[in-house]
């Protein structure tokens, strides 16, 4: 993957890439921070104020060691998205559209469980607790982690599973399209989102790796420090930039055992909602 990824930036960067995010104010498109670099240039102690906030990550590591629970959103939550229910010719007129047949539903649940990706991918809550800058890269690289989460989930319902997975990822496609496009590039568009195909089917197939059970206790620290928080193709460094990539390993297990728990209606029509992260002592549903 990070070969690819020195490619991206070489040739995006020669392209003159603009700012973006989704506070284009504050983030540049490709502004890696070259961890490396830091670890050679600075003190342990810098190290420290530049990884990881000690309260913080002891507080994620408490929640995350917590008991899973389903994910799915309560019947009275404000967040859940139902069908919309129409009576007489407005109804007539909509089915005419093939607005009720199941493809077109598929595309409106889709279409909610990739919003569940991205609420929790661009809200700034996930950055600080990991420490993350908020680049092009890591916020793709975060995606990939969350889509990864939902398509392994809704592939556990078999074909039908599968097909909703086929359909969040073309929106997903359409996405990175998108954020790549408002990024400043103009040429190339289609070239960089092959890559940028070829980045995610790498990222997924290293994270079902990590996750078989005869992988290393430690193989998906070192795919997450490769993926999202390495630039360079390093080792992941022991001091306390592991204590952060720890944390996210330990936040991606339990996601992934908490969507476990969470039932296929709520799954399928995105009635659920991703472990909170802006509050770490006040989880969004009771441990049960």
């Amino acid at each position: 993957m990070l070969p690819r990824w020195s490619r991206a930036i070489t040739h995006l960067s020669k392209l003159g890439l603009q700012k973006y995010s989704m506070e284009p104010q504050k983030n540049a498109y490709f502004a890696y921070r070259n961890y490396a670099k830091v670890a050679a240039a600075t003190t342990l102690d810098s190290r420290v104020k530049e990884f990881t906030r000690t309260s913080e990550v002891n507080s994620l590591n408490k929640m995350f060691w917590s008991k899973p629970y389903s994910l799915a959103l309560p019947s009275d939550s404000p967040l859940r998205v139902e069908e919309p229910h129409f009576d007489g010719i407005k109804r007539i007129l909509l089915k005419l559209a093939l607005f009720y047949t199941k493809q077109s539903k598929s595309i409106r649940w889709a279409n909610a469980i990739y919003m569940r990706v991205v609420s929790q991918v661009d809200k700034p809550a996930i950055y600080d607790v990991f420490n993350l800058e908020k680049t092009f890269k890591t916020t793709f690289s975060l995606l990939v982690l969350h889509m990864w989460l939902c398509l392994r989930r809704l592939k556990e319902e078999g074909k039908e599973g599968v097909e909703m997975g086929q359909y969040v990822y073309e929106i997903h496609t359409h996405d990175v399209e998108l954020r790549v496009s408002k990024a400043g590039v103009n040429l190339l568009l289609i070239k960089w989102v092959k890559e940028l195909e070829k980045i995610f089917y790498g990222n997924i197939v290293a994270y079902d790796a990590a996750m078989l059970p005869d992988a290393k206790q430690d193989e998906l620290m070192k795919v997450l420090w490769r993926n999202v928080f390495s630039d360079d193709g390093s080792e992941m460094p022991i001091d306390a930039a592991k204590d952060t990539v720890q944390a996210m390993s330990r936040y991606v297990r339990r996601e992934y055992q908490c969507l476990s728990l969470t039932d296929k209606e709520s799954l399928f029509s995105g009635n659920f909602k991703f472990t909170s992260l802006e509050s770490p002592k006040v989880p969004d549903h009771p441990v049960k």
